[in-house]
C-alpha cells in the first residue's frame, strides 16, 4: 500500500511539473546576424522566461567557439498570455540590450528589440530545434 501511495505522489508531482512548463521552453535557432547564428536554450527563470546561448555557428554552419556561449540573450521575459512575452533582449553583434518582446506561434518565435520607448524596432524569426 505504501508503494502505491508513493507511486501516486510521484505521478502527481510529474504532472504538476509538466503542466507548469511554458510552451516556449526548449532550444531555438536564431536567425543569422552578421553571418553567425546560435542555439538558445529557453527556460523558466523564476516566474519569467530567460534564454542562454548554448552553441554558436559560423556562416557555413560549422560550430564556432564564440565567447558568447553561456551568455543570456533573452532577459526576464514576462509571459503576457497567448504566446506573448515582454522583457529585454541582448544583441551580441553590438553588445547592446534592448526593450524586447517575443511572440510564439507553434515552432516559430518572433523576437523584437526596440529603442526610443518602442518607436524603432528590429526583429528576428527563430525556429525550434528541440
Amino acid at each position: 500500500m505504501r508503494n502505491l501511495f508513493l507511486a501516486a505522489v510521484a505521478a502527481l508531482a510529474a504532472s504538476v511539473t509538466a503542466a507548469s512548463a511554458d510552451p516556449v521552453e526548449g532550444i531555438w535557432q536564431t536567425q543569422p546576424d552578421d553571418g553567425y547564428f546560435a542555439h538558445v536554450q529557453i527556460a523558466m527563470c523564476g516566474a519569467n522566461v530567460c534564454g542562454n546561448i548554448i552553441a554558436s555557428f559560423d556562416a557555413s554552419g560549422q560550430p564556432y567557439d564564440s565567447p558568447n556561449i553561456g551568455r543570456q540573450i533573452i532577459i526576464d521575459m514576462v509571459p503576457q498570455g497567448d504566446g506573448n512575452y515582454e522583457g529585454e533582449v541582448w544583441r551580441p553583434s553590438n553588445d547592446k540590450i534592448y526593450i524586447g518582446n517575443m511572440t510564439l506561434n507553434g515552432d516559430q518565435l518572433r523576437l523584437r528589440g526596440c529603442v526610443l520607448g518602442g518607436i524603432i524596432c528590429s526583429g528576428q524569426d527563430w525556429v525550434r530545434v528541440q
